[in-house]
């Protein structure tokens, strides 16, 4: 039933808050075109869920939006230092907001952002927010994209989409249903690189494509084997039991948290959920890869119930679909790399600061750096005697751009969930190999390792008590 407030038009609003233009406000649902999608000329109102290192450079990312306005944030943790990790400096709940606030006040002195430890509680509360940019551990991943969906939110988050294969088709599955517009943090996918990628082999500069190899030195989150077995007490401002979530209980330890999470199968996938999604996704989409019939972890470091393996290299076996024959695809991480390919000029270095892509074809070889990056055939020579593909895409004005575009209803963003839930399937596939430590035999269609039962239970996981996807 609809209030008398539901009717409000843009005019009346204006003149109720006119005495009151000094004070922050968030804009009314009504006022902004609908239950979804918001008004072309509106602001797209963000709530970040998890304002650690990532989360922090989403935030920045949207700084450069005018159309995006950050007005509240959720995180379990008031602070954390980054100093020793890349992404350096304090971020955390608090720095996030205090960031925010900083910039936001530049036009407006009284802004505010609102700040939960519970994005659940955010959620209940905040009513008028448009979208969520989720940048927690993945194992919250699922969890916040589902609670958000199911409000009618639109909603960015973090790559891999989810920690297991059976979350990201319960995602694809809600999104699809809710209509909201989504985007998984593959930023790659907006770069130009992967369009001219696609136009490459779709032309048929490289011929039919047989093999596709790529890898990342990124990795060694974790050490040793086993859990930690010291005992230190939580940090003063962390909320562990709920940063914890749907995992099962167990004590605190900083080798898990705020950024070593990646190496531990209880929170993260490991170097192949962390960049395969950047650095496979160009062939993905542009051999528009589907299930895959089998997939390997012919090497690992070795196998832990805990920590998740440096130096692994992982095989999946396609068969002929839209478009192409046979292939197979490779993935490498820590110290591992493929082959160096033999018509690469002596000296040049194969991909682009440890991370890289080779797209075999019948007729040639295609070379690119991570993230879709500077795709060329090789040796040079031939890249400049081939020239450019016919453009056949349209391409990119960003990849935070894209998908506020989305949520103003226009197209959807070029890796939603539709898109996303499925590079993460694939993706995920190889840690499921690994831990099933032998070639599994994949039924994508039905989700079902066909030939080791006991596999199963890493295509989906239990939760603890209280946490249920079916009502997230």
């Amino acid at each position: 039933m609809k209030t008398e407030n539901s009717k409000c038009t843009r005019r009346q609003f204006l003149g109720r808050t006119a005495g009151a233009a000094a004070a922050f406000t968030l804009v009314p649902r009504c006022v902004l075109g609908g239950p979804k999608f918001v008004a072309p000329s509106e602001k797209v109102y963000i709530a970040i869920v998890g304002c650690g290192g990532q989360g922090r450079s989403n935030v920045r990312n949207l700084f450069g939006e005018k159309d995006a306005q950050i007005v509240a944030v959720a995180d379990p943790r008031d602070q954390a230092d980054y100093g020793e990790w890349y992404y350096k400096g304090v971020a955390g709940r608090l720095p996030v907001k205090a960031e925010i606030e900083k910039r936001y006040s530049q036009d407006n002195p009284q802004f505010q952002c609102k700040d939960y430890i519970d994005f659940r509680e955010m959620l209940d509360k905040e009513k008028n927010i448009d979208a969520i940019l989720c940048a927690t551990p993945d194992h919250w991943h699922a969890f916040v994209t589902l609670a958000a969906i199911r409000r009618g939110k639109h909603v960015y988050c973090e790559k891999p989409l989810t920690h297991n294969i059976a979350e990201a088709r319960a995602v694809a599955r809600a999104a699809a249903e809710a209509g909201v517009a989504t985007q998984l943090g593959n930023q790659g996918r907006s770069d130009e690189g992967n369009q001219i990628t696609c136009e490459l082999i779709w032309d048929g500069a490289i011929g039919e494509v047989r093999e596709v190899h790529a890898w990342s030195s990124t990795g060694g989150w974790a050490t040793g084997r086993g859990r930690p077995t010291e005992r230190p007490e939580v940090p003063k401002g962390f909320d562990w039991q709920l940063w914890l979530g749907p995992k099962a209980d167990r004590p605190y330890h900083p080798a898990y948290a705020p950024y070593n999470w990646r190496g531990w199968w209880e929170f993260g996938t490991g170097a192949v959920g962390d960049m395969a999604v950047h650095n496979l996704d160009p062939a993905f989409a542009a051999l528009k890869l589907g299930h895959p019939i089998s997939v390997e972890a012919v090497q690992t470091g070795f196998v832990d119930s805990e920590v998740i393996a440096d130096d692994n290299h992982m095989v999946w076996e396609f068969g002929p679909e839209e478009g192409h024959g046979p292939v197979t695809v490779h993935w490498y991480d820590g110290a591992l790399e493929p082959a160096r390919p033999a018509e690469l000029e002596p000296g040049r270095r194969m991909g682009e600061g440890g991370n890289g892509i080779l797209i075999v074809g019948s007729k040639g070889t295609i070379m690119g750096g991570g993230w879709s990056r500077s795709p060329r055939i090789i040796p040079e020579s031939k890249m400049k005697a081939y020239g450019r593909p016919p453009q056949k895409l349209p391409r990119s004005k960003g990849h935070h751009r894209n998908w506020l575009d989305a949520c103003k209803g226009g197209p959807k963003a070029c890796s939603d969930f539709s898109y996303g839930a499925r590079l993460t399937e694939f993706v995920l596939l190889g840690d499921v190999a690994i831990r099933a430590q032998k070639k599994i035999l994949w039924d994508g269609p039905n989700m079902k390792v066909t030939n080791d039962p006991d596999a199963q239970r890493f295509v989906q996981e239990p939760y603890r008590s209280g946490f249920d996807l079916a009502t997230a």
